[in-house]
């Protein structure tokens, strides 16, 4: 029997609804590790949950889904370094253990830096395969950083086993610095299955051109989903995630309402006549003039919604939000299944700059992802 669904994870902590700034779909990636003989450090990123193949072996012992390093039989211990998908402020982390009960590794810290072009020459060409390790040149190459030295945003703490109850390791981080890369280190060896880094993009706008578009929803240039009436089967953040969906589970998708007419019945444009709708609130990364929306629904084959409407404002308040007043963006838009639709200009019916949208769909439904293409505000938010 399936356990019920809630808002987010029971017990977690509010920084888990922020973006996975290192999640491998979101453009993170392992450039570093000093071992991988059980399982490589590329697992700790993937999007997937944690699994268990019972009885599966490989040549270097007990397959396993996450980061494991073998049995450490020399001085030191092991570490990886990490770069984020884009550069950002980290909130908080979550080590999740999952799996790993007689292996796990039973500490670690978390270092971070801002690297630039240069630095990253120092970092060797990664090969990430089963019993593999980093070599003595390889060491002393990456030696050049001082990765040993860079800002702690996590003391080394304890961590619990990867039995149901004890698996997810949260911490938070009290930093506003921005960060390229992160240095994960395990003490002294063993396994972690999954690394989330929460947190906000922080783009240089003084870079981007206030001239020429820019998706300005995208979490990559600093949006932010800030609330929702549902997730049970994905969390809006994944709208704003950068490229193409891979499949629904990289996208926002909300349980089936239970007050659907029995009967369904629609008005003139095709659009269903129902009573609820689900929705969510996104910061956009700058304040800005829309002028192209993008709603792409690919995968949505059977359970795309039958419409969505968007609507913006520039005085959100977190404390007032429910009193907050919202101008019609985009009006009602009949959807279809598995396809990108594009709304112009010429349908949109405010041209005032937004700082957030709320995204409204009937009656219920998914969507792979959502562009908001404008222009900047001149004044950063």
């Amino acid at each position: 029997m399936a356990e019920r669904r809630t808002q987010g994870r029971e017990g977690a902590p509010t920084f888990t609804e922020l973006n996975d700034l290192c999640a491998q779909r979101n453009g993170g990636e392992v450039v570093f590790a000093t071992d991988d003989w059980f399982a490589v450090a590329e697992n700790l990123i993937k999007a997937e949950e944690p699994v268990w193949h019972e009885g599966e072996f490989t040549d270097c012992g007990k397959w396993m889904d996450g980061w494991e390093t073998r049995r450490k039989r020399t001085p030191g211990h092991d570490w990886a370094l990490l770069k984020l998908g884009v550069p950002g402020v980290v909130r908080g982390i979550v080590i999740d253990t999952a799996f790993f009960t007689g292996n796990y590794a039973p500490r670690f810290s978390l270092q971070a830096a801002c690297l630039s072009v240069e630095d990253e020459e120092s970092i060797p060409a990664r090969k990430s395969e089963l019993g593999g390790a980093a070599t003595p040149d390889m060491l002393k190459q990456i030696a050049k950083l001082k990765s040993e030295d860079w800002v702690e945003l996590v003391p080394r703490s304890t961590l619990q086993g990867g039995y149901k109850d004890t698996r997810y390791n949260y911490f938070a981080v009290d930093s506003d610095e921005t960060w390229t890369h992160l240095r994960l280190n395990m003490y002294p060896d063993g396994g972690i299955a999954r690394l989330r880094v929460y947190g906000v993009a922080r783009p240089d706008w003084a870079t981007i051109s206030a001239d020429k578009p820019v998706d300005l929803i995208s979490m990559m240039n600093g949006g932010l989903c800030v609330g929702y009436s549902d997730a049970h089967y994905g969390h809006p953040r994944n709208i704003i995630r950068p490229g193409i969906g891979v499949n629904m589970g990289d996208g926002w998708e909300t349980a089936r309402r239970l007050d659907r007419p029995c009967i369904l019945e629609a008005v003139e444009d095709g659009i269903l006549q129902v009573p609820g709708c689900e929705w969510a609130i996104f910061q956009l990364g700058h304040c800005g003039y829309i002028t192209l929306v993008e709603v792409d629904t690919s995968h949505f084959k059977g359970n795309y919604p039958d419409s969505i409407r968007i609507e913006g404002t520039k005085n959100w308040s977190q404390k007032d939000k429910d009193s907050i007043y919202w101008e019609l963006l985009l009006p009602p838009k009949k959807l279809s299944p598995h396809k990108q639709h594009f709304f112009s200009d010429d349908v949109l019916m405010t041209t005032e700059p937004v700082s957030h949208i709320r995204v409204i769909i009937a009656p219920d439904g998914g969507i792979s992802r959502l562009r908001l293409w404008g222009y900047l505000e001149r004044k950063i938010l």
